[in-house]
């Protein structure tokens, strides 16, 4: 997957500061265990670290045309671009050629072919930057759904930029600082496209290509969703979704090291594991693909359901494996797993950010380096609910009728609102009227079908809302955790196309049977067994454990020692309100959301502030 970093500075010769561009990619390193790269020119630095995936040998980076010296761009890339070997026997049949299999040098080659319209003919996850010295431009691109980070910082004379905001910290020039404005986003559960918390520092908006002269910087939007009447009628729409699955897929096995799923029982998961089962056996593979769940020890006996979690996932992950010939790998943690100090350190460490919501994020580093064991590449179902309209709140009526970010509201309502305003946190950050401003800005970005009206037009406006923001978070999750563990995760419901078709598909006929993921269930019943079919959603595995709460409620008490940097947002009268609660308040998601999520975030932003040396201006 691998990790880019760099620095332009038109006012000063970088040639003999490769030092720093080294301290800056070495910042990234389990992004990219394979191999280490910097180049320096007299403008520009560029650092690159690399999870080899596709041609081991002939991909490194930062990569040239032809040498360094040739006065052509120079690219560093991470990612994969899925319809790489289209484009090289287009450019093949255009004159270019081709000293590699990778698909950097396409990348490299569609710029020199196309300059900078070069983006829109990419179909992948990508995060890349172009150092072009005919011009002495610099190019930041990022994918269209945001699967890659990617972020800059301008400094007098330039810029610096990296996939993580760690890269750009470790630049002398750089500072950890936060205002309100960042506070505001660590602690409303918002994702501003745009915003990277820290002040100065700014994420390349997905969809968008940030150009950096010496006159300045710009940035021009090469892809966003839009609204236009949807044509086809149900069966067509499902066997249209199966057509781009299969071939979605298809393309996103493609690597020269071993590729697996994440399985976890549900309909994405699921879905991508059977199809995935069914491409190696159509290409001939004898090799089973394998398929990795993640499990508590004991959960099969001591699991409770609840109006969240009402079955356990692992019964359904081995129906399905057994069904389409999957191997399945069942990764089984112990509750000493999400409790151990490292794996939270390691947590923080890998997002830059304290956005922990516990044990998820601590299970999921688990799970990822266990694949990592077996695999360096894993399919994974992402995107799904946002895109076919899979959590409750497309189904809550308030949620539906509010006047906020629907999962937004359902926080409220599970009390993650009042606990904010007990301890001081929402009026102190002026939170209620960041989020109204927030949600207007979001709502003014939808896209409009013309004549469409009513729960027609209400229901498009939530699926961007989840699109374009909801989905920020899980991608960045998913992406920093995996990344921690060298493992390279690909999201095939991202895939462009998917997304534009099943955007547009009619709210009426995305739920044509009544339920959740309508046309998704329906485009794979052919591949999967009739429990998972008729399976209700279930979040990602949480603890239930009394023992993690109270390892949580110590650190909380924690907080309240002199010169802990968390007072100064919230009083140690509104921390003690917290520790107060019966243990009951934790359960559930309910407690996950509520009170246990505000106390997650406290215990992270006083580790956060701690160890990046955060200045804090609220």
């Amino acid at each position: 997957m691998c990790g880019l970093a760099g620095w332009v500075g038109y006012d000063r010769d970088l040639s003999q500061l490769a030092a720093t561009a080294q301290a800056m990619t070495a910042t990234m390193a389990c992004r990219g265990p394979d191999d280490e790269g910097v180049w320096t020119d007299p403008h520009v630095a560029l650092g690159h670290c690399r999870l080899s995936v596709i041609d081991l040998e002939g991909g490194r980076q930062p990569m040239h045309v032809t040498a360094p010296d040739d006065g052509l761009p120079t690219v560093v890339y991470t990612g994969e671009v899925y319809n790489f070997l289209e484009l090289k026997e287009e450019l093949s049949g255009l004159g270019h050629e081709f000293r590699t299999s990778s698909d950097t040098e396409v990348v490299l080659h569609a710029y020199l072919q196309w300059g900078e319209e070069f983006a829109e003919r990419l179909n992948g996850m990508y995060a890349l930057a172009i150092w072009d010295p005919r011009t002495e431009e610099l190019l930041l691109v990022r994918d269209r759904m945001g699967v890659k980070p990617l972020f800059y910082y301008p400094t007098r004379d330039g810029v610096l930029f990296g996939s993580e905001a760690k890269a750009i910290l470790a630049h002398p020039e750089a500072e950890a600082v936060v205002d309100r404005e960042g506070l505001a986003e660590i602690f409303a559960i918002i994702n501003t496209p745009g915003h990277a918390v820290f002040k100065g520092m700014h994420e390349v908006v997905p969809g968008t290509i940030v150009r950096f002269t010496r006159s300045g910087h710009s940035v021009r939007t090469y892809w966003e969703l839009t609204a236009h009447p949807h044509g086809d009628d149900l069966d067509t729409t499902i066997a249209r979704v199966r057509e781009l699955l299969d071939d979605i897929v298809r393309r996103q096995l493609i690597a020269d090291v071993p590729v697996g799923t994440l399985l976890s029982g549900g309909l994405d998961s699921s879905a991508l594991t059977a199809l995935a089962a069914k491409a190696f056996r159509d290409q001939g593979r004898t090799e089973r693909v394998k398929a990795f769940s993640i499990d508590f020890k004991g959960n099969d006996e001591a699991f409770a359901g609840n109006g969240i979690w009402q079955d356990p996932d692992t019964p359904y992950a081995v129906e399905v494996a057994e069904k389409c010939g999957a191997e399945h790998i069942i990764v089984e943690l112990e509750n000493a797993d999400v409790l151990d100090e490292s794996i939270r350190s390691r947590v923080l460490r890998c997002q830059d950010l304290p956005i922990s919501t516990g044990d998820m994020e601590h299970s999921l580093l688990h799970l990822c380096t266990a694949l990592k064991r077996q695999v360096t590449v894993a399919l994974s179902g992402e995107t799904a609910d946002e895109l076919f309209g899979g959590y409750n709140w497309f189904f809550d009526q308030e949620a539906v009728e509010g006047d906020t970010f629907p999962w937004y509201d359902a926080w409220r309502r599970l009390g993650g609102l009042d606990t904010m305003k007990e301890i001081g946190l929402w009026d102190r950050l002026g939170l209620e009227e960041y989020v109204k401003t927030r949600y207007a800005e979001a709502l003014a970005e939808v896209p409009r079908l013309e004549g469409e009206s009513g729960r027609e037009e209400r229901m498009r406006e939530l699926l961007y809302l989840n699109i374009s923001r909801w989905e920020n978070f899980l991608l960045d999750r998913k992406d920093r955790i995996s990344m921690a563990a060298s493992l390279e995760v690909r999201v095939p419901f991202t895939d462009h196309r998917l997304v534009e078709y099943v955007f547009n598909v009619p709210w009426e006929m995305k739920t044509f049977d009544g339920r959740e993921k309508s046309l998704l269930r329906a485009a794979a019943a052919d591949v999967l067994p009739e429990s998972v079919l008729t399976r209700k959603k279930s979040p990602y595995p949480s603890t239930q454990d009394h023992e993690y709460v109270r390892a949580l409620r110590d650190k909380v008490a924690a907080l309240l020692h002199e010169g802990s940097p968390v007072l100064e947002l919230v009083p140690a009268e509104g921390i003690q309100r917290l520790l107060d609660k019966p243990l009951e308040s934790y359960a559930g998601l309910g407690g996950l959301w509520g009170t246990r999520a505000v106390m997650e975030r406290l215990v992270e932003f006083n580790t956060w502030v701690t160890e990046y040396g955060v200045r804090v201006e609220a």
